[in-house]
């Protein structure tokens, strides 16, 4: 496993090829994230911790979909149904790494035709980017034929205070996916209630596995600020996000350490035609571009 380190001035990141993780990102001394010390242990990490889900981040419903009249089958991961692209996802293999820089790295993955059920071939892109006091995460996916690609990145946030629950979140955002007793999106888009509205920020103090819609017409654009004030703003392209408490987190973490903010197209999209799509082309490859911001307090 290959480790590469990027810094500028008192912030750095540490990068893994495996799964194109995150192990580390740091302002000074103060982890922003959680990460295992040791490499070896995201070999056998249960919780995405750091990496590039996909080739379909969230969940596939029955690990199934259609695509131009042909059905495919996706590897199952979750019960009956895909999460994060299934077992062997994007998260779970080794990237080359490409280019590497004091304060940029780029990664790059191949998928062949087929593997993991997804048609394909896919060529993905990542560039990572350092420029205190932003992190920025550059996704490019160009596939062979036409094939559903939503990609996220997996960060646990803690902002150097693990135990996010006194941490506040605004998301502009006054809609919901309706999901099933599976946590699979039915197809409805439903209004936020007292508990899930963060169009002003609240704290995170009830547990939340939901994918939020970007109000049209609103910058997307969410903060969350620790305790002490130190704040991280998410800008994304994306039409919304999952937010993740942590609720499910084990040992050698805590449930309600960490939140994470993954966006990504809408969960499920392959199965409702109602939702934007996330058909990538030869002729309209897959972009994404996050851009991470850590202010200190005033």
């Amino acid at each position: 496993m290959q480790r590469v380190l990027l810094q500028d001035g008192d912030m750095r990141v540490a990068l893994l090829d495996h799964g194109a993780i995150t192990q580390g990102w740091w302002l000074g001394d103060r982890p922003l994230i959680l990460g295992y010390d040791d490499p070896a242990a995201y070999l056998t990490d249960p919780y995405f911790m750091g990496a590039i889900v996909g080739p379909v981040a969230n969940r596939v419903g029955g690990a199934a979909f259609t695509l131009g009249g042909w059905p495919h089958l996706l590897q199952a991961n979750e019960g009956p149904n895909q999460l994060h692209g299934g077992p062997h996802g994007f998260w779970s293999r080794p990237w080359d790494i490409q280019v590497v820089t004091a304060t940029m790295a780029r990664f790059v993955l191949h998928a062949g035709d087929g593997e993991g059920g997804y048609p394909g071939p896919v060529d993905v892109t990542l560039t990572v980017r350092l420029t205190a006091p932003r992190l920025t995460y550059d996704f490019c996916a160009r596939p062979g034929q036409p094939t559903p690609i939503s990609l996220a990145q997996h960060n646990y946030y803690t902002l150097g205070q693990p135990g996010i629950r006194a941490h506040r979140l605004h998301l502009p955002a006054s809609r919901t996916l309706a999901l099933d007793p599976q946590q699979i999106s039915t197809g409805d888009r439903i209004a936020v209630t007292d508990a899930t509205d963060f169009r002003e920020a609240a704290p995170l103090t009830a547990p939340l596995d939901d994918y939020y819609i970007f109000d049209p017409m609103t910058e997307p654009r969410v903060t969350l600020t620790a305790p002490d004030g130190l704040r991280l703003h998410l800008r994304s392209d994306q039409p919304g996000l999952q937010v993740y408490t942590g609720q499910g987190l084990g040992a050698p973490f805590a449930p309600f350490d960490a939140v994470c903010l993954e966006p990504s197209g809408y969960p499920d999209a392959v199965n409702h035609g109602s939702f934007p799509s996330v058909i990538a082309t030869p002729e309209a490859p897959y972009r994404q571009v996050l851009h991470l911001d850590i202010l200190r307090p005033e």
